[in-house]
């Protein structure tokens, strides 16, 4: 998103969310919110976290144990002790965070300035996500692509497209059920048109193919799109044929998502990509800001 695109900020919203300053405590509108809606970037209007993932910690700027997926980015602070998070999607300034105060049972608080976010009420949230259930390779690292999209919902990963109930990774992966690993993605229409979603979908992995392990018909790698509905439908054959039109032979799956379960998959594998990138740093500041946590702001 361009800077023309952006809100326009006053000077006080410029210093702490461009200059990385910080509001005075139990000053910000939000400390004390306890309504059901979402929190969005003040910049960039991205949504950051829902309500569900707010608490009260008495710290004095508004805290929460969770962050919508792909929405919050961690960067080391310039004072070198605390981990700063910034939207990721435009880099403005929103807070720190700290590991090991035990608020929470997740153990984690990502202390926010109030004036870096604004709250938009349940019922002024953008129309219902929709789903629509993708393959197109190792659903670890797809599925980490997806929360990075503007106008993702949220996602989970699992097995459609088999012959057995119930398959487990393990089976999956030898070839004995027929599965392929597939992303449910929970989109937006109204931020994310699907005609985007499957763009996106196409010109990221090599559909037309088949010579890679596990991507020929019936592979657990093999391309596939599981519609939920008639509009789905023909947003997907409309994307194949402009594909063919430019020379292209996809061989991408197309399903009704009504005739295939979608089975989730063990929890271990839920995010699981951006677990593992940033575990060794998450391991490195929870040991570090274990006993620091009372530094605020």
């Amino acid at each position: 998103m361009a800077d023309k695109e952006y809100n326009k900020l006053s000077p006080e919203e410029e210093y702490v969310i461009l200059r990385k300053g910080t509001e005075r405590p139990f000053t910000g509108k939000y400390t004390d919110n306890q309504a059901q809606g979402t929190y969005v970037c003040k910049q960039c209007r991205e949504p950051l976290y829902y309500s569900e993932h707010k608490f009260p910690s008495h710290c004095g700027w508004p805290s929460f144990d969770d962050e919508i997926p792909g929405a919050v980015r961690r960067e080391t602070d310039a004072d070198g002790r605390r981990v700063e998070i910034l939207c990721a999607n435009c880099g403005g300034h929103l807070g720190h965070v700290f590991w090991g105060e035990r608020f929470t049972d997740k153990n984690i608080r990502h202390c926010v300035n109030s004036i870096s976010m604004d709250f938009v009420p349940e019922k002024k949230l953008p129309g219902r996500s929709q789903k629509v259930y993708l393959a197109s390779g190792c659903f670890w690292f797809r599925e980490h692509q997806y929360r990075q999209l503007h106008g993702v919902a949220g996602t989970r990963v699992g097995y459609m497209g088999g012959h057995s109930h119930t398959p487990t990774y393990i089976q999956v992966s030898g070839g004995q059920t027929g599965h392929a690993e597939t992303v449910e993605v929970a989109y937006l229409p109204d931020i994310l048109p699907l005609e985007e979603l499957l763009r996106f979908f196409f010109n990221h992995h090599d559909q037309d193919n088949d010579s890679l392990k596990g991507k020929e018909e019936g592979g657990k790698y093999r391309s596939a799109i599981f519609y939920q509905t008639g509009d789905q439908e023909k947003a997907a054959r409309d994307a194949m044929d402009q594909l063919t039109k430019k020379g292209y032979s996809p061989k991408t799956q197309l399903a009704p998502a009504s005739e295939h379960t979608f089975y989730v998959a063990e929890d271990k594998h839920q995010g699981y990509y951006t677990r593992h990138q940033l575990s060794q740093e998450s391991r490195y500041f929870e040991e570090k800001f274990e006993n620091a946590g009372k530094t605020e702001e």
